[in-house]
């Protein structure tokens, strides 16, 4: 992959973000409506979430619990892995590519989870 990011992505910069919550039915029309983002289904409890121009995308995802996960574009997926260990922190899942992306998540020594994306252009 390449290591320059393409134009929309700045490097260790928010490059995504997931909203989870039991019921997409009841989040969808609450993010449309509140906020105007458009929401774009893509199969059983997962939503984009496109928002405006400039701003990270998204997506909603349905889950037990309510949370919100930033998604951080690294240069360096494996590096950074190794750097969140080295803080006190640690890491919450492996290198996983989706298909769409190479990422993983870490943890933040208060427990903060944060989804690393690999910088490099979307498959």
């Amino acid at each position: 992959m390449s290591s320059s990011p393409p134009s929309d992505q700045v490097l260790n910069g928010i490059g995504h973000f997931d909203i989870a919550g039991p019921s997409l039915a009841v989040l969808a029309p609450f993010y449309e409506a509140v906020l105007g983002w458009s929401v774009q289904p893509r199969g059983p409890g997962y939503a984009q979430l496109q928002t405006p121009p400039g701003s990270a995308n998204g997506a909603l995802v349905e889950a037990q619990s309510p949370s919100i996960t930033l998604g951080v574009v690294v240069p360096d997926l494996a590096a950074a892995l190794e750097q969140a260990q080295r803080q006190q922190g640690g890491v919450t899942m492996p290198i996983t590519d989706n298909g769409w992306v190479r990422k993983a998540q870490v943890h933040d020594p208060a427990g903060n989870v944060i989804t690393l994306i690999e910088a490099g252009p979307h498959r």
